[in-house]
């Protein structure tokens, strides 16, 4: 039955691509990140959904030209730049051969995301696209959420199948990533109903759906006893109150909310939480030590790091501390994942693309400030800076830097840059003609 459902959605938005490719852009976002027909035991568990998600929307794309539009912005332009530096430095890898399928599965995401990122134009647009991106995810924390909740939080809560979330440290720090586009859309309920799906639905409906599910991913992160999504959400939860306007409203709910869910949780969540004091006695953690070294080690010889096949027994016999015998791990940490990988000119591009998303964010959020009818626009970036600051922390942890939802963050900016920029110049008067000095009046003779 599963196995069907999915196939007949598919379907169903496939057909709408073919017409309009934005749906397209929408298919592969949920495909992607909620992988839903890994959900499915039958026929349709290994159908290549992600490939035909992206031939409908490249062929609907070049049928109907006049609906892509290339995303000019700064932290596009980054991207395609990073896209290019990893080419180089896989020619160059240690590893050549699994190097280079690493990089055909990267340029795929990165490819799709500059699509995406091509066919997002309007505010109903860009809202559908986050909408999707918060069901696709939101998924796995609503019903986490309650799993955990049942459970007193003594069994983790797992991810996609299949995807670079499955795990419960990975899901924990992509439902961090959802909470704060959960709570615009719940704050701004008018505005979600943009999304073609949520039209005729109330907006109390919303308000109160969409703030549900923003605690219930909470409840299902902390229940993950992942320590790095910890510090995630403790960062997260900082920025998101003091970006929210209603900070003493939203300061007692969470006060609340962590007086009646510390009792409840099991003793080994403190022993595990415990374990970030102390680090030196835990195996995990100096695996990770280890990992961290050796990229260090590699980015100070070369200059275009390992390539793709850091986690290699002949990368780590030439670099790790340790030698090759013992503890070939991935970094486990989105920065040194790419220091390893690409030198540190890589990671002085990776880390310029999340500061020019962050801070291009912030500009806009001040742009329309003094405009009322844009005030949806300023509050999106303020959440999507509370999402990195989210991804920051939780990714600092976890081999994550390849992983498509922060990117879509970088295309949600960009697009709204954009949009918001056109609608201010069409709002602005225009320049005042000259006016032009009557002539002389002659006496007539």
């Amino acid at each position: 039955m599963r196995d069907v459902l999915v196939v007949l959605i598919f379907m169903a938005i496939a057909v709408a691509a073919l017409r309009r490719p934005y749906y397209g852009a929408l298919l592969w976002v949920l495909f992607g990140l909620m992988n839903p027909h890994r959900l499915a035991y039958g026929f349709a568990h290994s159908l290549p959904f992600a490939q035909l998600a992206v031939l409908i929307t490249v062929i609907s794309a070049a049928a109907h030209f006049r609906d892509v539009r290339w995303p000019r912005s700064v932290p596009i332009t980054i991207m395609l730049v990073f896209v290019v530096w990893m080419g180089i430095t896989t020619a160059a890898s240690i590893v050549p051969a699994p190097s280079w399928t690493k990089f055909v599965d990267v340029l795929k995401v990165l490819g799709m995301t500059l699509v995406v990122a091509s066919l997002v134009r309007t505010r109903e647009e860009i809202i559908g696209l986050v909408c999707v991106m918060v069901f696709s995810l939101g998924f796995f924390g609503f019903k986490g959420g309650l799993f955990t909740i049942a459970t007193g939080g003594g069994y983790r809560v797992w991810g996609p199948p299949s995807s670079l979330v499955e795990g419960n440290n990975e899901l924990a720090v992509a439902l961090i990533m959802t909470i704060p586009l959960l709570y615009f859309l719940a704050t701004h309920p008018g505005v979600a109903r943009d999304f073609y799906l949520l039209k005729r639905v109330p907006e109390r409906l919303l308000r109160w759906g969409f703030g549900i599910g923003a605690l219930l991913c909470a409840a299902s992160a902390i229940g993950s006893q992942s320590r790095g999504a910890l510090l995630a959400i403790v960062a997260m939860g900082t920025v998101l109150w003091w970006r929210s306007h209603s900070k003493l409203k939203i300061g007692l709910l969470v006060l609340l909310a962590v007086l009646v869910a510390l009792p409840m949780l099991p003793d080994s969540w403190f022993e595990r939480m415990d374990t970030i004091r102390t680090y030196q006695e835990d195996d995990s953690a100096l695996s990770r030590l280890n990992a961290w070294q050796t990229a260090i080690n590699i980015a100070n010889d070369r200059i275009t790091g390992a390539g793709y096949a850091t986690a290699n027994k002949v990368v780590f016999g030439m670099y790790s501390p340790r030698g090759a015998d013992q503890w070939i791990f991935v970094a486990h940490s989105i920065y040194f994942q790419v220091l390893g990988d690409h030198g540190y000119i890589g990671l002085a591009i990776y880390l310029s693309l999340w500061f020019a998303t962050y801070f291009g964010a912030g500009r806009i959020a001040r742009l329309v400030k003094p405009h009322p009818d844009l005030a949806w626009a300023a509050a999106l970036m303020n959440m999507c800076k509370v999402s990195l600051v989210g991804y920051a922390v939780g990714g600092a942890f976890l081999s994550l830097a390849y992983w498509d939802m922060p990117y879509y963050l970088t295309v949600i900016v960009s697009a709204t840059g954009l949009l918001v920029r056109s609608q201010l110049q069409q709002q602005a008067p225009g320049p005042v003609a000259p006016v032009r000095p009557r002539p002389a009046l002659t006496a007539r003779t």
